[in-house]
């Protein structure tokens, strides 16, 4: 009988060994993956900085742990958490020179775990292996 591949059980392996490599790789900065992911979306900000309820919806995580999150990275130096001027109820978050590092440092280090994970894939392999993954992404959202 010609059973199907676990395709699932395939991703799986691959997502637990890029996340184990990407801990090793932010380890010396004491951060963990969610921490990296606020410090991303803040460095993407065209002014570093964010809202809290902004890093609450594109981290896709509740308000208090959003919080958690970014009073952590504040006790690093990361980042710096402060009121709007406008309205004092809103809590704003800003990238800081530390935390841009972190980001830089730690995303040379992702890159090179990638290539590591597609190195027996050609460079035409590696485009359409992206292609389809975002293709089954979209497919299941």
């Amino acid at each position: 009988m010609n059973e199907r591949p676990d395709c699932g059980g395939l991703i799986k392996q691959i997502s637990d060994e890029m996340r184990k490599k990407a801990n090793n790789a932010i380890r010396s900065y004491n951060i963990t993956l969610a921490q990296l992911g606020a410090l991303i979306e803040l460095e993407r900000a065209p002014d570093g900085q964010r809202s809290l309820k902004e890093l609450e919806k594109l981290l896709h995580v509740a308000q208090s742990t959003a919080a958690g999150i970014i009073a952590r990275l504040e006790q690093k130096g990361f980042v710096q958490g402060f009121e709007a001027t406008d309205d004092r109820r809103v809590k704003l978050v800003r990238i800081t020179p530390d935390g841009q590092a972190c980001v830089h440092n730690s995303l040379q280090k992702r890159n090179v775990a990638e290539e590591e994970l597609l190195g027996g894939l050609t460079e035409a392999e590696q485009k359409q292996f992206y292609i389809l993954l975002k293709k089954v992404r979209d497919s299941i959202g």
